[in-house]
């Protein structure tokens, strides 16, 4: 009696891959004259870690004889063979077969195990690969590591001469350094001083405009009171018509009661009959003649003191605002002048920029003649340092032209103001003397009717 086992697995440790195999069992049992004394068993495994290594461990159990053949490449292979030897028969034997063992096994090994080695032998076969490059790598830093080495020993050998113009450039960068803060402050002092002249031009743009609303209200007020004077002198004109119609009939009665009465008289003037008799029909004309004219030389008179009233308040009124605009007119002469003052101030002090700028290039100039400007740091400064200047420049330039701007735009503004506020007086003026010699002519007229 005679039996073979056989076991061989196999194991590869790769990223995410991992696959144990038991390749085949088989076991033969012989029956004879005498019993097989041998028995054979062999354990294999295999195993791949990384990139192609491979260890083996072998755990043999061998009872007659036996051997095992291995072979890798890359993931690692093994192939165990076992073979058992028992005593020989004196003779020969009967040999009886089984019919059981003649039938086809049924293996039933898997389709894609095939595909799954395949796919196991290119995924070892890339990862050699990226190994080797790796490695390939590693070997290129490491020449590159020791040629560096090499250079940095050499530099560390070499001896270098210190240099005195070190000194020499810090102290002209903090000398810059210095005129820069300078400027820095001028640039502060200058925008604060913008703002300033921005915020009083705003003051005197709304100033301008505050004028505008009252002179539009003054015009639409003159409009108004022009109507007024219209209505008073055309309810005149109606009340002188109906005062000389009045004395027109006052007249014509008058002449008519005398002529009546001159007749009666004659009629009368050769009878002497004495009659005494109630005459209800007696007026007294010159008692309603009177009345009337008191009632129309009162009503004149009102008429007269609220229409030189009216027009005194008036007069008033627009006398207190052209003191006002006078004095408006004034002060905004004042801030002109201030602002002509400043504008030289701010001349003189660019003159004194430009004078400092032509000192500088003088300096640079020098310097470079002395060869003390030959790194980019101190022609950077130096280029700055004019940047500076030139902004500045740019800056208060700026500045006086806008303040000319406004000086050219606010005089002209102003002036025509002044001149529409003396038309406007001047037409006031004129109004009044011809109120004046209407009202004359009225007072003359009521005086002429009172003396008849």
């Amino acid at each position: 009696m005679s039996r073979s086992v056989t076991f061989s697995s196999r194991s590869a440790a790769m990223p995410g891959i991992s696959q144990v195999r038991v390749s085949t069992v088989s076991s033969s049992r012989g029956v004879g004259g005498s019993a097989g004394l041998g028995r054979v068993g062999s354990f294999g495994s295999s195993s791949l870690y990384n990139l192609g290594s491979s260890s083996r461990r072998e755990s043999p159990i061998v009872r007659g004889s036996s051997y095992s053949v291995r072979s890798g490449y890359g993931y690692g292979g093994a192939l165990t063979a076992g073979f058992g030897s028992g005593l020989p028969s004196p003779g020969i034997q009967e040999v009886t077969i089984n019919q059981s063992l003649l039938a086809p096994l049924n293996l039933e090994i898997d389709p894609t195990m095939q595909k799954v080695r395949q796919e196991e032998k290119e995924q070892i076969k890339t990862l050699n690969n990226k190994f080797a490059s790796f490695i390939d790598k590693v070997r290129f830093l490491e020449q590159q590591n020791k040629m560096l080495e090499t250079k940095w020993s050499l530099l560390q050998d070499q001896k270098t001469a210190r240099s005195n113009i070190a000194p020499l450039f810090e102290a002209y960068i903090s000398n810059l350094r210095r005129q820069l803060d300078g400027l820095m402050n001028d640039k502060g002092r200058l925008e604060g001083e913008l703002k300033n002249m921005q915020d009083l031009v705003e003051d005197f743009k709304n100033k301008y405009e505050d004028e505008i609303n009252r002179r539009t209200t003054a015009e639409n007020e003159f409009v108004v009171l022009k109507k007024d004077v219209d209505g008073a002198y055309m309810n005149k004109v109606e009340l002188e018509a109906r005062v000389d119609a009045l004395t027109d009939e006052i007249n014509f009665l008058r002449s008519l009661y005398e002529a009546e009465l001159r007749e009666l008289q004659t009629q009368i003037s050769d009878t002497s009959v004495v009659l005494s008799m109630d005459n209800s029909r007696n007026l007294d004309l010159d008692s309603i003649i009177a009345e009337v004219k008191a009632q129309y030389e009162d009503i004149a008179n009102r008429s007269r003191a609220e229409a030189e009233s009216w027009y005194q308040s008036k007069f008033e009124v627009l006398q207190a605002t052209a003191g006002k605009h006078g004095d408006d007119l004034r002060s905004t002469k004042n801030e002109i002048a201030e602002t002509n003052r400043m504008i030289m101030r701010l001349q003189s002090e660019i003159d004194n920029v430009k004078n400092q700028r032509a000192k500088l290039e003088a300096a640079i100039a020098e310097a470079e003649e002395r060869d003390w400007l030959e790194t980019d740091l101190t022609k950077s400064a130096s280029v700055q340092i004019l940047e500076q200047h030139n902004i500045g420049l740019k800056t208060k330039r700026d500045f006086i032209q806008k303040r000319k701007l406004s000086k050219n735009h606010t005089k002209p503004l102003l002036d025509m103001y002044i001149s529409n506020l003396e038309k406007q007086t001047d037409f006031l003026d004129n109004e009044r003397s011809q109120l004046e010699v209407e009202m004359k002519k009225w007072q003359a007229t009521l005086e002429h009717n009172k003396t008849k």
